[in-house]
């Protein structure tokens, strides 16, 4: 399952759900009504896409976009369906709707958070590198801003192991 959808308003319970399930992680966020109104405006400008087993199942992974600052806003697969290159297929959906004219950002854990690991290796797999400290997030934990440089050559998706 890698078919990736521009998420719509009905979406909204989902996404919910999904970031209650990653809350440990990234910090309360499902019930403040500035990231509701975030995420709603996201889905409203089409910049909202998600993965799901059926029609009516929950979501297995979404990302959020923010065209107007060239940024990964949110990106987040829930536990039961990790490994199974769904963030991949959710990053390279992301990047091909941001401009690839400008550096490409994302805030994600710093390498000392355990918890963190897989999520830095799948931006670093897309070309991403540590731009800079990005304080601790709302949980606590440490992250980093990540840039993808501008003008790359290829395609996409990422880079393969030698």
């Amino acid at each position: 399952m890698t078919d990736v959808r521009t998420s719509i308003a009905s979406d909204l319970g989902a996404w919910l759900a999904l970031a209650r399930e990653v809350e440990p992680l990234f910090g309360p966020m499902a019930d403040d009504a500035s990231f509701q109104a975030a995420l709603k405006q996201a889905i409203k400008d089409e910049n909202a896409f998600c993965l799901r087993q059926a029609p009516d199942s929950p979501f297995a992974g979404g990302v959020v976009i923010s065209p107007d600052t060239n940024e990964i806003a949110w990106l987040a697969v829930s536990t039961a369906h990790r490994g199974r290159g769904l963030g991949a297929a959710l990053l390279a959906k992301a990047l091909d709707r941001l401009n690839p004219d400008k550096d490409v950002v994302v805030q994600t854990f710093h390498g000392s958070v355990p918890e963190g690991q897989a999520a830095r290796a799948l931006y670093a797999r897309f070309g991403f590198d540590d731009l800079e400290d990005g304080g601790n997030d709302p949980a606590g934990l440490p992250t980093v801003i990540m840039k993808r440089p501008a003008h790359r050559t290829g395609s996409q998706q990422p880079r393969t192991e030698a």
